[in-house]
């Protein structure tokens, strides 16, 4: 195996700082926008990023949720053991509230078409749009896009993006991880 890290440390702390002003540049003080995290790994994001966005905005009440995806999955009935499902908490009204969906790494684009549908239980939102923290362009099997993206990465299916978190992992980190072949 061969790791390549594409962001830590200060650098970690830093796009997720740039990521929440850019976020504040179109939703100003938040009184009409949500922020969603897709379970299992986005909601690390979106705490994150909600805990920022309230040391910026101090005035502001930064809503925040978690949303499990597992029986909107595409693949779930291919799973050979049984699914048990993570927690959605989401206690607020997001019907008519600009929502800003949130994961770690969009790739195939299949987590986030599963997170629209599951979204779609809560109620009609006036807007969704979707934060990143990792983009693995070329690689979309359902045409999405984030409009808001901590880093891009151009890489093949048999690489992975791997994102630790300091609350669960220890430290801030995004690695690529590729298989090295032996001749």
């Amino acid at each position: 195996m061969q790791n390549l890290t594409l962001l830590d440390g200060q650098k970690f702390q830093i796009t997720i700082q740039r990521l929440c002003r850019q976020l504040i540049e179109n939703h100003n003080d938040f009184s009409n926008s949500v922020l969603i995290g897709v379970q299992p790994r986005g909601i690390y994001l979106a705490k994150r990023v909600a805990e920022e966005l309230r040391k910026i905005l101090p005035h502001s009440t930064i809503e925040q949720g978690d949303l499990d995806i597992t029986f909107y999955r595409d693949d779930f009935r291919r799973q050979g053991a049984p699914l048990v499902p993570n927690q959605t908490r989401i206690d607020f009204i997001i019907e008519g509230k600009r929502v800003i969906m949130m994961d770690d790494v969009l790739w195939t684009g299949r987590t986030i078409r599963a997170a629209m549908d599951a979204l779609q239980a809560f109620g009609r939102p006036e807007k969704v749009e979707l934060l990143a923290l990792v983009d693995r362009r070329y690689s979309r099997h359902i045409p999405v896009s984030a409009d808001y993206v901590g880093i891009e990465v151009d890489s093949i299916a048999s690489q992975k993006v791997v994102v630790s978190w300091k609350e669960t992992d220890g430290e801030d980190r995004i690695v690529l991880v590729s298989e090295v072949k032996e001749d």
